[in-house]
């Protein structure tokens, strides 16, 4: 064969593969806040509401990921689903503008934060997503919820916990479920879709766990009007 024709067909593999490549996948699992069900400081009832997503904290208002992903220029809004289950109020699915990567955010009722837990952990058992993760209350302080360990040969898949001190007590399930933690916290915080955000920015370029970290530790600091050092404690160092 001629030099010509293998290169060819050379590169006509290469755009093959290139074409058939699978898109990077984020699953996002928001707990609604609920003052009535679940172990929370009272915030004020509009947007402690777990039945309406439109107002609810953690994904209506301002720093909620609606709004987040709504106000971003990465995120390209693709489809919504109103009710698409009796414990989901609403699924949106968007698409970066740059890199080849899915989201798919649901608000889960907040009296269903523990089948949201499960949804989150099942998501990871089964490698669904590249990273999947969860927004809200740590419902792990109010019950446990059990998983099942998965073959250790399994693909490796990333996760984002944000809720307070989610290190702690998210510790167990992640190892047992063979899943690399790229952010999680140390103490009580409050979970803003902002830190999920700027945290993604760096994953979908490769940065470094240290980098998620400084990158939520800026944009948490900027929220509260805190230094970035006393930011930088509220997430716990992956090396």
């Amino acid at each position: 064969m001629k030099a010509w024709s293998i290169a060819i067909c050379l590169g006509a593999f290469a755009c093959s593969s290139v074409a058939s490549a699978e898109p990077k996948r984020v699953h996002v699992f928001v707990a609604l806040a609920d003052n009535a069900s679940q172990g929370i400081a009272p915030v004020p009832a509009e947007i402690g509401n777990g039945d309406d997503a439109a107002s609810n904290l953690y994904w209506g208002t301002t720093d909620g990921l609606k709004s987040v992903l709504g106000r971003s220029k990465a995120w390209k809004l693709q489809k919504t689903e109103e009710n698409p289950m009796p414990e989901i109020l609403e699924r949106r699915s968007y698409r970066h503008t740059s890199k080849d990567c899915l989201l798919v955010a649901e608000a889960w009722r907040g009296k269903n934060i523990h089948q949201c837990l499960e949804a989150f952990f099942s998501n990871l058992q089964n490698r669904k997503s590249d990273l999947t993760a969860f927004i809200g209350h740590n419902g792990l302080m109010d019950a446990p919820v059990g998983v099942t360990a998965v073959n250790p040969s399994a693909q490796p898949t990333d996760a984002i916990i944000l809720c307070c001190i989610s290190s702690r007590y998210f510790k167990p399930h992640l190892e047992a479920l063979q899943t690399r933690p790229v952010l999680t916290t140390e103490q009580l915080m409050y979970p803003g879709a902002f830190l999920l955000r700027d945290a993604l920015d760096v994953w979908l370029r490769g940065g470094s766990r240290p980098e998620m970290r400084m990158a939520a530790a800026r944009a948490y600091a900027a929220n509260q009007k805190i230094s970035v050092n006393a930011a930088a404690g509220v997430f716990s160092k992956l090396e």
